[in-house]
């Protein structure tokens, strides 16, 4: 008999490809398309270069900015690296200052500590209780050698929303960089940089559709880097490495396809469902802000019960016990530590995000299965309750 696939209730960890995304991409690939390398001079340089360049306006118009402000890279993991690193390492002195978040993603907080290892100085801000920052910690951590701020816009383990606006503007009338990861921002909430001070961006592909190995750092308009890679002339030399022009246009097309306006209120919709069905097991709580987050997450603590068991457990439906790049750690998720979790209510999470192909069947399911599976353990380790 057929196995029945698990509910896919992961897509903060990765989206699948869209077929119409996937049907730009062949177009890129056979001799009777763009396949040619986009930096050749000759005709099907020229054609592979002209669906770059078709690409390149369709991200920047969906973030509201100008083509020739996105920077290709291989996914938000290398832009946060450019951006931090290409910003603080080009000043040419160990002296300068960084502010960021203890709930930024590794690849923010990674970068942070090479940085920290190398001579600079960094500041890494708490939240409160729910994930959220204030501006004013951000106005009090600021230094004379402060050169670059970094806050993510949607937290990708409990999808809370940080006051980019009222930072970025902090910022803009300090004179200080401000770099955001908003790997996880497009096509659930709005990012018109065109109205917020924001200097660097960082985003990727394989959140929204799009083929994974893919992604851009958006530069406002004077910001100076220094490049990480070298090699070539590409991407105004910030870039080195051959276009990867099949990945670049289906990067395009899933940013073309992302729907904010018509998306966001049927992921909110297919949220709150299931967070209704979950708050009827016994002592469940929700981590994070219960409004100012984006509508596609959800994050759960159920005491009694260790969260990776219960992940193990309900085979029948895919979810994470923290976010995909710390899987192979046993620790408790450093970000439901930072909103004051102990080790045991922090295991004890799992987190769910819908998506453009989850149903009202998927989520009925998976509350069902949770349900029995939770009861299930709870009897195995012989809890009593006492929340």
């Amino acid at each position: 008999m057929k196995k029945i696939e698990p509910i896919y209730l992961d897509y903060a960890a990765t989206t699948p490809v869209d077929s119409r995304v996937v049907k730009s991409m062949n177009g890129c690939l056979e001799m009777d398309g763009a396949f040619a390398n986009p930096s050749s001079v000759h005709l099907p340089g020229q054609r592979a270069a002209q669906m770059v360049s078709e690409a390149r306006a369709a991200i920047a118009a969906r973030i509201h900015v100008r083509p020739q402000e996105i920077v290709f890279t291989s996914g938000a993991t290398e832009s946060d690296n450019l951006a931090l690193k290409g910003i603080l390492m080009g000043r040419g002195d160990r002296y300068g200052h960084l502010i960021t978040v203890k709930t930024e993603h590794k690849a923010v907080l990674d970068t942070a500590k090479v940085l920290d290892r190398a001579g600079f100085e960094v500041t890494y801000l708490d939240c409160d209780s729910t994930g959220l920052i204030e501006v004013r910690q951000v106005a009090d951590a600021l230094k004379e050698n402060t050169i670059l701020v970094s806050v993510m816009h949607v937290n990708n383990e409990i999808g809370v929303i940080q006051p980019l606006p009222e930072i970025g503007q902090l910022c803009r009338s300090k004179g200080v960089l401000f770099h955001v990861d908003a790997a996880q921002s497009i096509g659930k909430v709005p990012l018109p940089l065109n109205e917020w001070c924001i200097d660097l961006v960082s985003l990727t592909s394989h959140k929204v559709y799009g083929p994974k190995g893919i992604g851009a750092l958006y530069l406002h308009p004077g910001v100076q880097i220094t490049p990480l890679i070298h090699g070539g002339e590409q991407e105004r030399g910030l870039r080195a490495g051959t276009l990867s022009t099949h990945q670049i246009v289906g990067f395009g097309k899933a940013f073309e396809l992302a729907d904010t306006k018509n998306e966001a209120p049927k992921l909110e919709a297919l949220r709150a469902r299931l967070w209704e069905g979950l708050k009827s097991i016994d002592g469940v709580r929700l981590n994070g802000h219960p409004d100012q987050r984006s509508p596609n997450i959800l994050n759960v603590a159920i005491p009694g019960v260790e969260g990776e068991s219960l992940r193990l457990a309900t085979e029948d439906i895919a979810v994470s016990s923290g976010a995909a790049c710390n899987t192979d750690s046993p620790e408790a998720s450093y970000v439901l530590k930072a909103l004051g979790l102990s080790d045991s209510l922090a295991q004890g999470s799992l987190r769910f995000s819908v998506g453009r192909f989850t149903t009202i069947n998927d989520i009925d399911r998976a509350i069902a299965l949770m349900k029995k599976e939770v009861a299930r353990l709870r009897v195995l380790a012989s809890f009593m309750p006492n929340w």
